[in-house]
């Protein structure tokens, strides 16, 4: 495990990677999908087997959108492989913890702090990292396990790499898929 391993309580959460991410059917797949989605059951797995507690975020967008609660890209991506017994949190802005019921469930865990992977980058994973931090969470992101679209101006991968070093410098913990699972 690398220096910035977190500890043994840290819950997995995978934000927002729901079929709509994946699935191409209204909007492009997030980039590097395929790459993400078997990061994401990798770093499950190394969840369950060291004994970590895994939770699901859903985003569900407003009536009409793709991530419309009920909508064809709502669902968690099945690939994943979500167990029966692993919540999943609803949310309908970017961050996270606007669902009081994860920060309760995380407290639950004895956690002090998180893992966060999923989509998109720039959005609700940035704004899960803040409102962990104002729960008083520590954070690990893994930086090779979340993703976004590109946007009008920049390319996905630049955008990535912008924010794993945005969060590195507001005091996140980095690690890759590698250093979690490898370690």
């Amino acid at each position: 495990m690398p220096a910035t391993a977190p500890s043994a309580a840290a819950p997995l959460i995978v934000i927002d990677l729901q079929t709509g991410m994946f699935d191409g059917r209204f909007d492009p797949p997030i980039h590097d999908a395929d790459t993400i989605a078997e990061r994401a059951r990798r770093l499950i797995d190394w969840a369950r087997h060291t004994g970590r507690k895994v939770a699901f975020i859903r985003h569900d967008g407003p009536p009409g959108d793709p991530l419309a609660p009920g909508a064809s890209g709502w669902p968690v991506w099945p690939l994943l492989g979500q167990a029966a017994d692993e919540p999943t949190f609803g949310k309908s802005v970017g961050n996270a913890f606007s669902n009081p019921d994860l920060a309760a469930w995380v407290a639950g865990q004895g956690a002090k702090n998180v893992v966060l992977i999923g989509a998109q980058t720039d959005f609700c994973v940035a704004a899960t990292v803040k409102g962990a931090f104002a729960e008083g969470l520590g954070v690990t992101v893994v930086s090779d396990a979340h993703s976004t679209l590109d946007s009008e101006k920049e390319k996905a991968p630049d955008i990535i790499a912008r924010h794993n070093e945005a969060f590195e410098g507001q005091g996140v913990r980095m690690a890759t898929t590698a250093e979690l699972t490898e370690g």
